[in-house]
């Protein structure tokens, strides 16, 4: 017998705007008894079909949805074809790149499905109960696609606790029986750079700021840059190769930094301009502002400040203290490239976060420049939240 969910009414309009989520408090009641990650029907309080969603039954996303086309069957076949799906996206887009992101969760109407490749090296995470439950239908389906490629597991970010799923890690296919190598290097807009994709940040890598990393080098030639929250300098390595007088990477892993320092070895720059400096970012440009210290570019690329609509006040505290503290050492006529990844904050209050720091730094600024996530993780017009890197590039 089929599994359905009910909802109450009048929640049915997002789903019929086809946005893929069903909170907990949309549903009046459930036919039958699904387990985690088992497809359910989803239906209209008047009775109308309006989807196929794997069922959650800890998170408060209670079904993400699979399909809204009655006609599909959800198995093997369905992501098999979701994922070939997302490789000709990809294909089109003319990467300069061997590293992508090609499946970018309900962008690709995959919810919870994250799959980023490097070189030979496809990494996967599965975030909800849906993912987790088709793993090894996902996993055929990229052995197919890409069958050079060996696939490892990072399931382990703490979203899935919400889904009552514990942490993973692990190797899901190995095309030639090794492990993942220390380090993957990958070539982004010809430059090399080292990625771990066993214990690195997300899947290994930042894949989604290639572009911004491209943009920085137009305002850097013979200027003082200062890379924070650096991880492992990708912007600091773009902004030397783009001939940078001196670079400052900022963040507070030692192996990240000692990362940044490889990868300016590995593409022939020198590291005679390269300080790398393990600190609070926080702290250290209160540090830098006391100390007479001034950038003439500065990079501000935090990690997410908002996990929840809870905290997003406090959030936005953050970003404007982080933002106040680059505007007062900021070079007078100088670049500040700021970002923000949380999807919970708009574009339009990030730019009013921003702008209250200038002000508070007596520093009024011009917006020049926005920048936005690469084209590798598309925005798909009936989800707004797979828009969540926003990024203003400003000069005063």
């Amino acid at each position: 017998m089929a599994i359905t969910v009910h909802l109450h009414p009048g929640k049915e309009k997002s789903l019929r705007r086809l946005h893929p989520w069903v909170f907990s408090g949309a549903i009046a009641r459930v036919k039958g008894s699904p387990k985690a990650g088992e497809t359910v029907s989803i239906h209209s309080a008047e009775g109308d079909w309006l989807g196929y969603a794997a069922w959650s039954p800890q998170s408060q996303i209670r079904a993400r949805v699979w399909s809204f086309n009655q006609g599909d069957t959800i198995n093997s076949a369905f992501f098999a074809n979701r994922i070939a799906a997302a490789k000709t996206l990809r294909d089109g887009l003319a990467i300069a790149s061997n590293a992508y992101r090609l499946v970018a969760a309900e962008a690709d109407e995959l919810p919870g499905v994250t799959i980023d490749k490097y070189d030979n090296w496809l990494v996967c995470q599965l975030l909800s109960t849906g993912a987790d439950y088709w793993r090894d239908a996902i996993v055929a389906a990229l052995r197919e696609q890409f069958p050079e490629c060996s696939i490892y597991e990072r399931s382990d970010v703490d979203v899935r606790q919400k889904e009552g799923l514990a942490p993973l890690t692990q190797v899901l296919y190995s095309a030639d029986g090794s492990a993942p190598p220390a380090h993957i290097w990958i070539n982004e807009n010809g430059l090399e750079l080292g990625v771990d994709i066993q214990s690195g940040h997300k899947t290994g890598y930042y894949l989604d700021q290639r572009d911004s990393r491209l943009a920085v080098q137009k305002y850097v030639q013979g200027k003082r840059v200062l890379n924070a929250f650096s991880y492992t300098g990708g912007f600091g390595l773009y902004a030397a190769a783009a001939g940078a007088a001196e670079v400052v990477n900022l963040d507070v892993s030692a192996p990240a930094l000692v990362q940044a320092t490889a990868n300016h070895k590995r593409n022939h720059l020198s590291t005679e301009n390269l300080e790398n400096r393990q600190e609070d970012v926080f702290e250290a440009l209160r540090s830098f502002y006391q100390n007479g210290q001034r950038f003439d570019v500065i990079v501000l690329d935090p990690p997410k400040f908002v996990d929840s609509k809870a905290n997003l006040v406090r959030a936005c505290r953050g970003y404007k203290d982080i933002n106040r503290l680059a505007c007062m050492i900021l070079k007078p006529g100088g670049t500040l490239l700021t970002f923000s990844c949380s999807g919970l904050l708009s574009g339009d209050l990030f730019q009013k976060v921003v702008a209250d720091a200038a002000l508070d730094a007596k520093r009024p600024l011009h917006i020049i420049e926005r920048l936005y996530q690469g084209a590798d993780h598309p925005v798909r017009t009936n989800f707004p939240e797979s828009l969540y890197l926003k990024g203003l590039v400003l000069r005063g």
